[in-house]
């Protein structure tokens, strides 16, 4: 492992269809142990539930969202957290103008998911050009998804 700072507004930024994502930490700086993102999300629906190999935790620094969780809906507003295991299905819907929260994953199997739907999916692709886009890179890291809802 070595030392990493990421100051404000430093970071590799990649794009989702549901938010931004600014790499904070990279799994190279922890050797492979972890990855830290931020996550600015608008308002409204992410993706899909989806269920994801790697478990993964977020903390809201502002705004607020429902974030279904195997069937279970935790409202996370600032300063709550929340721990999502492996292969749960999960996704969230922003109820305030938008929401910033950083996620830390275990390995670095969330990172190159990202980078991967980054590359696939054109920054602002409507959801419905984005959904057979997203469903290709889906499958290739192991994630299960639900229907995309028009």
């Amino acid at each position: 492992m070595k030392t990493h700072l990421s100051t404000a507004g430093e970071g590799f930024e990649l794009n989702s269809p549901d938010a931004r994502i600014t790499i904070k930490v990279d799994a190279a700086h922890t050797d492979g142990a972890y990855e830290l993102f931020e996550v600015d999300a608008p308002r409204g629906p992410a993706v899909p539930p989806r269920g994801t190999p790697w478990p993964k935790a977020y903390h809201v620094l502002h705004g607020r969202m429902a974030v279904p969780v195997d069937g279970e809906v935790h409202d996370v507003g600032p300063g709550a957290c929340v721990a999502i295991p492996p292969g749960a299905p999960h996704t969230f819907t922003v109820h305030s103008p938008s929401v910033q929260f950083p996620a830390i994953s275990l390995t670095d199997a969330m990172g190159r998911f990202f980078r991967d739907v980054d590359r696939a999916v054109p920054a602002g692709t409507p959801p419905e050009e984005a959904a057979p886009l997203l469903r290709d890179v889906v499958g290739r890291h192991g994630i299960t998804m639900g229907e995309w809802e028009p």
